[in-house]
């Protein structure tokens, strides 16, 4: 299928993702020059946050506006991803699986998967130490 992630999803902050730059031609680069590492591209993006509000419809196949602790970030298509129980409300707290479309000035994913992971709160209270640690330990 066209659009699908050719590498695995970079779990990610959107502070992180309004920092990255674009390669020429490539893809978005993440910069790690404080942790004595060089750029990570991150076609594909692991992202979690409360969702804000919810637009139906449109050629975009819906988009929804999400805030995680760092920030804002806009997810397009999510009428058209597998959701499992519904989760597009606002109040709700999802992950989102996307292509990464834009990082400045506020990041824009295209979505691939939603999952809510309301019922459980230490999906969001851990989040900020799962980031942290993948980003401590990938190459």
């Amino acid at each position: 299928m066209a659009g699908e992630p050719r590498s695995p999803p970079v779990k990610v902050l959107a502070a992180q993702l309004r920092q990255c730059r674009r390669a020429a031609g490539g893809p978005w680069l993440l910069g790690r020059e404080e942790a004595g590492k060089g750029p990570l591209a991150v076609p594909v993006v692991w992202m979690q946050g409360t969702v804000l509000a919810v637009e139906a419809g449109g050629a975009r196949g819906g988009s929804a506006r999400l805030q995680d602790e760092s920030g804002p970030f806009t997810v397009l298509g999510v009428e058209r991803v597998p959701k499992g129980r519904p989760c597009l409300s606002a109040g709700k707290y999802v992950m989102v699986m996307g292509l990464v479309h834009s990082c400045s000035p506020e990041p824009i994913l295209q979505a691939v998967k939603m999952t809510d992971l309301s019922d459980n709160p230490i999906h969001r209270s851990m989040w900020s130490f799962e980031v942290e640690d993948l980003h401590r330990n990938i190459s």
